[in-house]
């Protein structure tokens, strides 16, 4: 499951890079031509999105999250597995469990709605990038449970 989510991690990160390259042609656009689109300015909303997202399984399973470091690292390293696995137990799982599945009432709403941007010449199928909310929280989840089943080697 590691390699899945890295592999998943790796590849959507390359999204910066387009992002970037959509961004400077968005400012082009508008200061060259006094133009932009609605699409174009959504769409770097929406791989941004995908990006943040996508990436954030991966970082935690990395353990790069942000933390709030008060004592934390001046324990040994088995009294920080113990605070890790209590952590992601008592408060990182309900509250994936409830994102996953409020997420999915959310875009499953949306898909039968056929929601798409409320914009005129916006993108079609907003509900695609909100159903990617549901999809990272399943990969914070798959990537919970790896870490709650490894021991910590140090």
């Amino acid at each position: 499951m590691n390699s899945f989510i890295t592999n998943i991690g790796k590849t959507v990160s390359w999204l910066s890079l387009v992002i970037v390259l959509i961004i400077c042609l968005d400012v082009l656009c508008r200061y060259l031509f006094s133009a932009t689109q609605v699409w174009l300015i959504e769409l770097e909303w929406y791989l941004f999105g995908v990006l943040f997202l996508c990436c954030g399984a991966w970082t935690w399973l990395c353990d790069r999250h942000v933390r709030v470091d008060v004592f934390y690292n001046s324990l040994r390293s088995k009294d920080k597995e113990k605070i890790n696995k209590t952590g992601h137990v008592l408060l990182a799982l309900p509250w994936i469990l409830i994102v996953i599945y409020s997420s999915f009432i959310y875009s499953k709403y949306s898909f039968e709605l056929q929601e798409g941007s409320p914009d005129p010449g916006g993108l079609p199928a907003r509900y695609a990038i909100k159903f990617c909310i549901c999809l990272a929280f399943i990969l914070m989840l798959l990537g919970l449970i790896d870490k709650l089943f490894q021991r910590n080697t140090d």
